[in-house]
C-alpha cells in the first residue's frame, strides 16, 4: 500500500467533509436536507478501498462522501450533487445520501438503514456470473460497507447466509462507530453480551469474522487485502468489524457533548456519550494519528505533510467554487426520471 497516498486520500476526505459542514454557515440554503458525515472513519474507508483493483465495486451507507472520493470520483461533481446542482454526479437528483458513480465502481447509496447489504450481495452474485463467463473479468470483488445498526436488519442475516452458501466474492465491512444514532451498541444489541465483538455473528454463517482497529489504515488494509484475496480466489465472503468513532453530529439535532451542529438553525440537541469519551476519541483521530506515524517513521516529513493538507484545502475550495457556480436544476425536469 502507498502509505503517503493513503494519507493524502484521508486528508482529502476530511477536508471535503469539513467544507460540507461549513457550507451550512457560509452558504445558507445551498444544502437542502440532511448530510451525514463520516469524520473519524477515514482510515477505514481508505485502507479498505486500497485493497481493490479496477473492476471491483463498492456499496455504502448514506454516510457516503468518502468512498467515491477514495475511488477517484471528482470532488467538484460530488459537492455539486450535495448542493443539488445540475453538474452534480447524479445531476442534482440524489443529494448527499444518494451519491452514485458506477464509472468508478461506486454503485450507490440510500437513506435506508442496511440497504447496501442485500444490494451489494446481488452485485457480488452478478460479479460471480460475469467471472464465470469471461476470463477477463475473473475475480471481481464487491466491498459492502454498513453500520453496526444495520446488522439488526433481517437483510443482514439473509444476505450473509446466501453469500456463504454460494461463496460470493464479497467482503462485508461493518463500520461500528459505537452508536446507533445516540444509543450505545451494547445497549441496543439484545443478542450480544456487552462488549462482545459484532464480528462473532460471522460464525453463524460459516465465514471468517474479525474485529479490527478501524482508525489504523495499515491494519485495515492488511485485513481487507487478505479478505479480498480470499473472495477473489472463490473462497467466499468475510465479515470485518471496523471499530471507528463518529467525530461529528449524527444529524441535525444529535451530537456528542460540546460538538457544534452543522445545522445551525436547529436548537434542540440530543447529546449522546460523555465528554471524557469524546475527548479520548479526538485524541485517537485517525487523520493526525496517521500523519504522526508517517512522520515518526520517516516516511514523510512535516513539510511534505503540510503540503498535502494545503493541496487538499485548495482542491476542496475549488470543489465548493465549482458547485456554487453551477446552475440549479430546471423545475420542469423534476419528473424526468419518474415513470408510471
Amino acid at each position: 500500500m502507498d502509505r503517503v497516498g493513503t494519507y493524502r486520500q484521508m486528508v482529502r476526505i476530511r477536508e471535503f467533509e469539513e467544507r460540507v459542514k461549513r457550507s451550512f454557515a457560509e452558504h445558507p440554503g445551498v444544502i437542502r436536507g440532511h448530510t451525514h458525515l463520516a469524520d473519524g472513519a477515514e482510515a477505514s474507508i481508505v485502507g479498505s478501498i486500497a485493497a481493490l483493483r479496477p473492476g471491483d465495486q463498492v456499496m455504502a451507507t448514506y454516510r457516503c462522501h468518502g468512498y467515491p472520493i477514495a475511488l477517484g470520483s471528482d470532488p467538484g461533481a460530488l459537492m455539486a450533487e450535495i448542493y443539488g446542482r445540475t453538474t452534480g454526479i447524479c445531476g442534482g437528483y440524489g443529494g448527499s445520501m444518494h451519491l452514485a458513480d458506477p464509472a468508478h465502481g461506486f454503485l450507490g447509496t440510500s437513506g435506508i438503514v442496511g440497504q447496501s447489504i442485500p444490494q451489494a450481495t446481488g452485485a457480488a452474485y452478478a460479479a460471480q456470473v460475469r467471472s464465470a463467463g469471461s476470463a477477463a473479468r475473473t475475480g471481481d470483488v464487491v466491498l459492502c460497507f454498513f453500520g453496526d445498526g444495520a446488522s439488526k436488519q433481517g437483510a443482514f442475516h439473509e444476505s450473509l447466509n446466501i453469500a456463504s452458501l454460494w461463496k460470493l466474492p464479497i467482503v462485508y465491512v461493518m463500520e461500528n462507530n459505537s452508536y446507533s444514532v445516540s444509543v450505545r451498541v451494547e445497549q441496543e444489541d439484545a443478542n450480544a453480551a456487552a462488549g462482545e465483538p459484532l464480528a462473532t455473528k460471522a460464525k453463524a454463517y460459516s465465514m471468517p469474522g474479525v474485529t479490527i482497529d478501524g482508525g489504523d489504515a495499515d491494519v485495515v488494509h492488511a485485513t481487507l487485502a487478505e479478505a479480498v484475496a480470499r473472495a477473489r480466489a472463490g473462497e467466499g465472503p468475510t465479515l470485518v468489524e471496523s471499530l471507528v468513532y463518529r467525530l461529528s453530529a449524527h444529524g441535525n439535532s444529535i451530537a456528542p457533548p460540546g460538538v457544534p451542529l452543522h445545522y445551525p438553525e436547529h436548537e434542540a440537541v440530543t447529546v449522546f456519550g460523555d465528554v471524557a469519551e469524546y475527548e479520548a476519541a479526538k485524541r485517537g483521530d485517525p487523520v493526525p494519528r496517521y500523519r504522526g506515524a508517517l512522520v515518526t517513521g520517516g516516511v514523510l516529513d512535516a513539510a511534505a505533510a503540510d503540503a498535502i493538507v494545503a493541496g487538499a484545502v485548495a482542491e476542496m475550495q475549488g470543489a465548493v467554487d465549482f458547485a456554487l457556480a453551477s446552475p440549479d436544476p430546471d423545475p420542469a425536469a423534476a419528473l424526468r426520471f419518474v415513470h408510471a
